[in-house]
């Protein structure tokens, strides 16, 4: 006899797939989103208990109200110098972007990755934090080296993999490295970032050091094992680490239902391992920053690790191998009710009356000079398919601090 012959009453199991809520020809719709008033989340001090401020993890941290004007309790207050740098730095990520895009179409690189509508993620977090502080990104922070003045023919040479190449033609494009820029080396394995980062805070508290570690990670990698390994880590030794989720509705091609975001926000999966959480902004410059401080405040202080969802959206295709065409609404990017990173705090700048379109005019044709010269000189040292390499040697390097007798024999007899 059957289960259901034995419980004739008891209805059949269905099992719940998660459906993003358009498809391609849909028209966008962001109704379902509630998103609080600019200013009206609270600033807690430093040393607040995580559980006293379990809101958090489900409001939204907002400075920038439609106007363009900063309000609320986290308004950080920043010079308009900083404000006017951020914009530029923003743009200029912005910039490279779209050259470094045209250049894979023109079959220049293999590879290339976006992160077009994120920009005020990396730049604000990267001024909010200290130059030596170690970053773990994943492959959409780009603004952090370009905030923190690495070279851009360095980053470009990385993208050619030609013979200037910093990487050695070891890395994928976009899998920038530079210990002297605070940027650890980009695993395509998306996950590891976060234990190594946490092991890294561990290390650096151990030490008696004075920097501390951030990571970032997508919505996605929510779900894998190695953001759960270092939240345990983060809480039970203090680590003295920020643990950015950002949110930007899409892993690849799956939305971020998939990785549970339909049943409850990203930051209140930090509240299981005591550690406090904050939803923000990620589309405000202002937010960002202060959220930011705020951990920093908190890991400098010895009060250990807060996580942070960015709360953003992806506005262009995963990869250059990705058309979200073929998933989403195409002009899903425009609707979103979060705006545009640039826009917002141009805008913002203009309400303070520091900005004007002529200044924003001037400064996206300068960024576009500046790109257009190091891309040149980045290209005169090759490009996909012109066999400008890093030479053979170079195999046998950075592994030993002294090479041992096997491998030099083994590149005498290469004969390089």
């Amino acid at each position: 006899m059957t289960a259901l012959e034995l419980k004739p009453n008891r209805p059949s199991l269905s099992l719940h797939i998660p459906e993003p809520k358009c498809r391609p020809g849909d028209k966008p719709d962001f109704s379902r989103m509630a998103l609080p008033a600019a200013g009206a989340a609270p600033r807690p001090d430093i040393n607040v208990h995580p559980r006293d401020i379990i809101d958090l993890a489900y409001s939204l941290i907002r400075v920038l109200d439609e106007q363009g004007r900063a309000v609320g309790e986290w308004n950080p207050r920043l010079d308009p110098e900083v404000l006017r740098r951020g914009l530029k730095h923003m743009l200029l990520t912005r910039v490279y972007d779209d050259r470094m895009y045209r250049a894979q179409r023109q079959g220049k690189t293999s590879f290339y990755m976006k992160s077009t509508g994120e920009e005020a993620i990396a730049v604000a977090q990267a001024y909010a934090l200290e130059p030596h502080d170690m970053c773990f990104t994943s492959y959409r922070q780009q603004g952090i080296l370009i905030a923190r003045g690495y070279p851009l023919v360095n980053m470009m040479c990385q993208i050619y993999s030609n013979e200037n190449d910093p990487m050695k033609g070891r890395q994928l494009p976009v899998m920038y490295s530079s210990k002297a820029y605070g940027f650890f080396t980009i695993s395509g394995n998306l996950g590891t970032q976060f234990p190594q980062a946490v092991g890294w805070a561990m290390a650096s508290a151990y030490k008696g050091d004075d920097r501390i570690a951030c990571a970032w990670i997508g919505d996605g990698t929510t779900a894998e094992g190695d953001f759960h390994y270092a939240c345990n880590f983060a809480s039970v030794y203090r680590a003295p680490a920020i643990l950015n989720i950002v949110n930007n509705q899409w892993a690849i091609s799956s939305f971020a239902g998939i990785a549970g975001g339909d049943e409850t926000t990203f930051a209140s999966r930090g509240i299981g391992y005591g550690l406090p959480s904050l939803r923000v902004d990620g589309n405000d410059f202002l937010a960002v920053y202060a959220a930011t401080a705020w951990a920093a405040e908190r890991a400098r202080a010895n009060l250990g690790a807060t996580l942070i969802e960015l709360y953003s959206y992806r506005a262009e295709g995963h990869s250059t191998s990705d058309d979200p065409g073929r998933y989403r609404p195409v002009d899903e990017a425009k609707a979103w009710p979060l705006g545009d990173p640039v826009e917002r705090l141009k805008q913002h700048l203009i309400a303070l009356g520091e900005w004007s379109d002529a200044q924003h005019e001037v400064a996206h044709k300068e960024a576009v000079e500046q790109i257009r010269r190091a891309n040149a000189e980045a290209a005169a040292a090759g490009t996909l398919g012109e066999n400008k390499i890093p030479s053979p040697k170079t195999m046998f390097e950075d592994v030993y601090s002294e090479m041992p007798w096997h491998l030099r024999r083994q590149r005498q007899q290469t004969g390089v």
